[in-house]
Formats: structure tokens, C-alpha cells, sequence
């Protein structure tokens, strides 16, 4: 018998054009397609001529299709996996099926293809060498500015149109001279890459809904948070450190408590020490 095996396939953003010449073999060669929605992949394999057996794979049934595609690969069967776009697992299904295979002892090959967070952080023209991707956003205020004090270097992340005026006014608040690229629509005809400040950013979208998906880049932030680090908080983190917690432990609590960057709070609090 052949051995049983899961392809994790990633496929086009956008342009059906991207998919690797890998990714079609993989597709053709497998015993069954798990997919989001299998009328979307089934768009990408008519494209190519692809014939094959799909089964729809996602969020709502994640947990009961992965014991059942665990089970065909133990018997035999090849699984590719496939997302509406981009890469599985990558805030899409496939984290369940993977860990499966894993603990089956299955093997699990992974084809490298196109990503719409890598592409949207080489667009921004923001650096990459340190870079943070948070999935989808926090929706409250409170938490979306907490993210962006711990993560000052480069962020990446996925927004709704309908939430990204507020999710601008809320960066803007924070720290509105940090870079923004809002990427629309990447790869496709109606492309749209607008980079700007936070503020100037937030103000260009007040009024406006743009139309398609969203990657929303935040470049390293200022370093003129509005946010201040007094005295006070300062020793709250010593004492909780000299109490027995991990310095990045007790910072982020007085963070939390007071509003205060974890990160300032923190270098504040080791340097002090001479750490």
C-alpha cells in the first residue's frame, strides 16, 4: 500500500496565475482536495484541468473532517490541503489536520507559495527585518494598543473594510506619525497599496469604505508614543520582579494596569538595575 501523506498546498491570493507548478502536480496527484469552499477551489481547478475528489474542510467542521482525512491517509490516501487563498493555517484551517498527521506519524510536506502577509510587508516598503504578524486585529481599542506597544517593530495583519477607519484612528491615537500601507485587493486588477502616516492615513479613510480584502501593514513605530512611563510604574515592575516574576512577566501586568508601554516599561525597569 501505498504511503499515506498530507500536501499542504497554498494557492493564489488573488491572480490565478500564481499558482506553482508544484502545487498543480500536488493537486493532481492526490487522492482527495480538503478545501474551505469547494466551489472556490473548484474555480482554480477547472483553470487548470484539474480533476479531483474535494471535500470541504473548515472552521465549523475542522475537528470531526480531521479524524476522518487521518484516517484515509492511514490507509493509504495522498490529502492536499488548500484554502480559499494563500496559505492554510496562515489565519485559515489546517492547524487540526496538521497536528493530527503529526501525532499519526503521517508525513507532511509543505509547498512553498503565495502569501498575502509576505507580500504585503515587501510592498509597504517598511522593513522586514524584525516583523510581527498578528492575524486579524483586536477589535477593542484597548487591546489593538496594547499589540502595538509590545510590537514596535513592523506588524502585519488582516482588516475588515468596514473596521478600518476605526482600527486607523486607533493606531493614529497612539502614535499618529507611524507608518501605515494599507494593501488592497493584492494581485488583482483593482490593486491598491496607499502608505501614508497613521494620522494622515486615518483621516484619508474617516468617510471612506474601501471595497475587497484588506492587508494592513504598521511600519516600526516612532518612538513618540503618547504613552509615558513614570517612576511609579517603574518600581511596581522591580518589586514584582524582586518578588520571584520574569521581568517581561511583570512589566506586561503594570502595562496592562496602567496603560503604559510594556516594552518602556521594561528597558526602564532593567536598565535601572544596570541589566
Amino acid at each position: 500500500m501505498a504511503e499515506g501523506r498530507l500536501i499542504v498546498c497554498p494557492t493564489p491570493i488573488g491572480n490565478l496565475e500564481d499558482v506553482t507548478l508544484r502545487v498543480l502536480s500536488a493537486l493532481r496527484s492526490a487522492d482527495i482536495v480538503a478545501c474551505e469552499d469547494t466551489r472556490r477551489t473548484r474555480q482554480l481547478l477547472d483553470r487548470y484541468g484539474v480533476r479531483a475528489e474535494l471535500v470541504s474542510y473548515h472552521e465549523h467542521n475542522e475537528r470531526e473532517r480531521a479524524s476522518e482525512l487521518v484516517a484515509r491517509m492511514q490507509r493509504g490516501a495522498v490529502v492536499a490541503l488548500v484554502s480559499d487563498a494563500g496559505m492554510p493555517l496562515i489565519s485559515d484551517p489546517g492547524y487540526l489536520l496538521v497536528r493530527a498527521c503529526v501525532a499519526a506519524g503521517l508525513p507532511v510536506e509543505v509547498l512553498p507559495g503565495p502569501s498575502a502577509a509576505t507580500t504585503a510587508l515587501v510592498a509597504s516598503g517598511f522593513s522586514s527585518a524584525e516583523w510581527h504578524f498578528a492575524g486579524f486585529l483586536p477589535r477593542k481599542s484597548g487591546d489593538l494598543q496594547r499589540l502595538l506597544e509590545q510590537h514596535r517593530e513592523t506588524v502585519v495583519a488582516f482588516e475588515s473594510p468596514k473596521r478600518l477607519a476605526a482600527t486607523l484612528a486607533t493606531i493614529a491615537e497612539s502614535d499618529p506619525e507611524r507608518p501605515v500601507a494599507v494593501c488592497r485587493e493584492l494581485t488583482k486588477l483593482h490593486e491598491e497599496v496607499v502608505r501614508g502616516t497613521a494620522a494622515e492615513l486615518a483621516e484619508r479613510y474617516r468617510d471612506q469604505v474601501p471595497k475587497g480584502e484588506i492587508a494592513l501593514v504598521i511600519g516600526p513605530a516612532s518612538g513618540t508614543s503618547k504613552t509615558t512611563v513614570d517612576e511609579r510604574s517603574v518600581r511596581a515592575v522591580k518589586r514584582l520582579v524582586a518578588a520571584g516574576a520574569k521581568p517581561r512577566t511583570a512589566a506586561s501586568v503594570v502595562a496592562e494596569l496602567t496603560g503604559a508601554s510594556a516594552n518602556d516599561l521594561y528597558r526602564a525597569a532593567t536598565s535601572a538595575n544596570g541589566a
